[in-house]
């Protein structure tokens, strides 16, 4: 019995110094360049009824550092985008936004050929390049949550193949002569493919 207990202390080791060495060899850090597709909701309720902005494709880059083989954080970034407003489909101005996001990942491991993850954080949106109808604006910031998955897929030592998807919960007030007139959310979800590079 006391065999079996020390060579069960000593598999335990080497399983632990292996996933230690692999995580040293890989590093902690992991930067992804992704194509995303930003898909709004556009629920304004019906105060604001037929307010919406154009879907489109962007760049994004995000940064995660890996505290553990488990748990990460990751900063997702891209540049300002710029975005048509439609009233029940016709252009009535445009507007920028930036909206960076943190989240706090679970990893999956142990699974042979791709490595799932779930995310949440939060999310901070400032709107620029604003231009409406005369007398018409906008809030220029929103706080929102943000709820992520994904999963990355090896292909070579480093080099991984990610898709991923996002729910971001982003809104603004709109305003008609200084009076709010409603609540616009954009609240979209971001599909995203591309490479990360683990360090």
């Amino acid at each position: 019995m006391q065999k079996k207990v020390i060579a069960a202390a000593a598999l335990g080791v080497v399983l632990a110094s292996s996933a230690l060495a692999q995580q040293a060899a890989e590093g902690p850090w992991m930067v992804r360049a992704r194509a995303v597709h930003l898909s709004s909701a556009n629920d304004d309720g019906t105060a604001l009824a037929g307010l919406s902005i154009n879907n489109k494709w962007i760049p994004e880059v995000d940064v995660s550092y890996f505290f553990t083989p488990n748990i990460a954080a990751e900063l997702i970034l891209t540049v300002p985008q710029k975005h048509t407003l439609s009233l029940t489909g016709a252009p009535i101005g445009s507007l920028k936004h930036l909206p960076p996001t943190l989240t706090l990942q679970y990893h999956f491991t142990g699974m042979s050929g791709f490595k799932p993850y779930l995310g949440a954080g939060i999310n901070y949106t400032r709107f620029s390049g604003v231009t409406l109808p005369a007398g018409v604006d906008i809030k220029r910031s929103s706080w929102g949550a943000a709820l992520q998955a994904g999963v990355d897929i090896p292909l070579s030592k480093g080099l991984y193949l990610n898709f991923d998807v996002k729910k971001v919960y982003i809104g603004t007030t709109v305003y008609n002569l200084g009076v709010d007139i409603g609540k616009f959310k954009v609240d979209p979800v971001l599909f995203g493919m591309g490479l990360g590079w683990r360090f």
